[in-house]
């Protein structure tokens, strides 16, 4: 082998040094500077729960969900309140639905006439940056102070929750909905209303056919938390399964505690399985 050979045969085989390693560490360095005071300010302290006191009450806790309770009378409130947090979630993004589309339709720029010389008009683009602070609003307050609201208003029960997750729920949707629209190709939609069709045939059949596959998989997604939060909002008094899991807790029954988890679990479970079999079905 000759020396011009030999030299191209080292360029050509495998380094053994990273060229981005410097750039990692770096980046990882400056991440964790960043993340420790946060982590201090927070008291972020995991290796007390290896502590020997702490494991002996972790073991004892855990000791007292066994069994699982599972009378038939129990199991037949499990079933009612299983369907109960399913027809809040449901009865909730049904209403945030009646909410959003609104909203979004009237906050959305490519659906205004105005806009279309390519400078909106004084009085919509106020009107729709008044609706987009609403939306703003609405799923800035967590669906957890909501329903703490309409605990108070309506009194205990479901109600509460639906109300609660149809406005924090109704704000998601809006803003989600929104972007989803403007990011798409409007060149449609702009000259269906150039011709003078309304803004509903514009967007009926210029905007929805080309993302009504995001906008449903999106929904169905934002249905499935709905479930979930549906059980964090029955620790407040909203009904459903959460509100059982709290006064199983409160006396201390550790056996309804652990079949209750399992039912919210394979619910939870069950909703994520028909989620991404809708999603994939309109993909």
């Amino acid at each position: 082998m000759n020396t011009a050979t030999a030299r191209t045969a080292g360029l050509r085989g495998p380094t053994t040094r990273d060229p981005a390693w410097l750039g990692r560490v770096f980046w990882t360095g400056a991440a964790l500077v960043l993340l420790w005071p946060l982590f201090v300010a927070t008291e972020f302290r995991p290796w007390i729960l290896f502590e020997a006191s702490n494991l002996k009450v972790t073991g004892q806790f855990l000791a007292s969900f066994l069994p699982p309770a599972h009378s038939a009378e129990f199991l037949a409130m499990v079933a009612r309140e299983t369907w109960r947090t399913v027809a809040i979630a449901t009865a909730g993004l049904t209403l945030a639905l009646g909410l959003a589309l609104p909203l979004t339709l009237l906050s959305t720029r490519v659906l205004s006439v105005s806009a279309l010389s390519g400078r909106m008009a004084r009085g919509p683009f106020w009107l729709r940056q008044a609706l987009r602070w609403l939306l703003i609003v609405l799923r800035s307050v967590p669906e957890l102070v909501w329903a703490l609201v309409f605990v108070r208003v309506v009194g205990l029960g479901p109600t509460a929750g639906v109300l609660a997750i149809a406005l924090t729920y109704g704000g998601m949707l809006g803003k989600v909905y929104g972007e989803i629209l403007e990011s798409g190709e409007t060149h449609v939609t702009e000259t269906l209303l150039r011709n003078g069709s309304s803004r509903l045939q514009a967007f009926f059949y210029g905007l929805l056919p080309q993302n009504a596959g995001e906008l449903t998989s999106y929904t169905v997604y934002r249905w499935e938390c709905a479930i979930r939060s549906s059980v964090v909002l029955g620790f407040v008094g909203a009904g459903g399964l959460g509100q059982q899991m709290d006064n199983s807790m409160k006396m201390f029954h550790g056996g309804e505690v652990l079949t209750l988890l399992a039912v919210f679990v394979a619910l939870v479970a069950l909703a994520d399985h028909v989620s991404a079999q809708l999603r994939k079905a309109l993909a």
